[in-house]
């Protein structure tokens, strides 16, 4: 009685992962609406090719040829002269004066700020040295021999903002010699160790650019010269893929660096579980758009694909340390059957065990 009773419920054995038939099965049929392709190093070659899926992050960068290392006067930033003048009948200082300040010139929306006895300037679209000088040129044939200071307080327009992601957001003047994005990063505190694979954001002209910042980091000439009227923003990297099945853990995992391999992304899930994972069966579901489908292998065939990897061979293995996961991917260790033979024989065993107490 023991015995058929283990016999029938071989089919009711519970597991922790589908085995690899479950899951393939529907591709047998003539309607299926997914493909199945295997593996191979050669495969994973050619399917790097194919269209990207999922989320990306839109890695585009501007180069350093869109960057403006000089700082220029805009509208709304408030402007501080001091004419200094030895001359004891001078029309600008009283006497026994040697320095008049006009303090607090607002730049209007057509560039000006007015000067006395010069009348108007403009001084709009200059650095604040061609600014000063163009000033003492004009003041040359009513005091050949002042000499003028300027200094500038940066009105919203000269301003970088850094939105989130820093210790210390806020908006921040543009400095004279200009600064570079890692450099501003450092001025607002940095960015917190606490978070996962940043990725800085730029909003420059309308247009948005984004970047790791692991690639700021090691990559010199992405560095570039930061503008008056840009916004960053730096955040965690939105990238996940989820594993499930006979692995250390099933969970959605988010992305670490830029790429993740198969191989690297079952290292995420601490590994494949020895007692139950078919290393011969381990899958990765994804889907495409229909723009991407192709009938001649550049492409998927179908908008779900299933790619199956045998790690138990040495082609497998390098198919997928090649093969990279997308955002949005689905990986499942299928369970080996002889997973559930093992739990039937334990089974068997502790019955007979009872069996010859009683």
């Amino acid at each position: 009685m023991i015995v058929t009773s283990l016999l029938m419920s071989c089919g009711l054995a519970p597991r922790g992962a589908a085995l690899q038939g479950d899951i393939l099965r529907e591709s047998k049929q003539e309607n299926a609406d997914f493909d199945i392709v295997t593996m191979t190093k050669a495969q994973a070659d050619i399917v790097s090719r194919w269209p990207a899926t999922g989320k990306g992050l839109g890695l585009t960068w501007p180069g350093k040829g869109q960057s403006q290392p000089s700082r220029t006067l805009r509208a709304g930033d408030v402007v501080s002269l001091t004419i200094w003048e030895n001359q004891d009948n001078s029309l600008l200082a009283a006497p026994q004066q040697r320095a008049v300040p006009m303090n607090g010139l607002v730049i209007s929306p057509d560039g000006t700020i007015f000067v006395p006895y010069i009348d108007v300037v403009k001084i709009a679209g200059l650095s604040p040295e061609a600014a000063r000088a163009d000033i003492q040129k004009r003041l040359a044939s009513i005091a050949p021999s002042a000499q003028v200071q300027l200094e500038v307080a940066e009105g919203d327009s000269n301003t970088i903002e850094l939105v989130s992601g820093v210790e210390k957001p806020g908006r921040y003047p543009v400095a004279a010699r200009g600064l570079t994005v890692l450099s501003m990063l450092a001025e607002a505190g940095g960015i917190p160790d606490a978070m996962r694979n940043p990725v800085v954001r730029l909003q420059r002209g309308g247009k948005s650019y984004a970047a790791l910042a692991d690639t700021l980091y090691h990559t010199p000439e992405k560095d570039i010269m930061l503008r008056r009227g840009d916004r960053i923003m730096v955040e965690s990297d939105p990238r996940s893929f989820v594993l499930l099945g006979a692995t250390g853990a099933e969970r959605t995992v988010y992305f670490e660096k830029a790429t993740h391999s198969m191989l690297e992304a079952l290292s995420l899930a601490n590994g494949l579980s020895e007692s139950h994972a078919n290393i011969r069966s381990i899958l990765v579901l994804r889907q495409y758009s229909d723009h991407a489908l192709r009938s001649d292998g550049a492409g998927p065939s179908k908008k779900q694909m299933v790619f199956t990897f045998d790690l138990g061979s040495a082609d497998g293995l390098f198919a997928a340390r090649n093969f990279q996961i997308n955002p949005d991917d689905v990986i499942i260790a299928t369970e080996s059957p002889l997973s559930g033979a093992m739990s039937i024989l334990s089974l068997v065993n502790r019955s007979v065990g009872l069996a010859t107490n009683l």
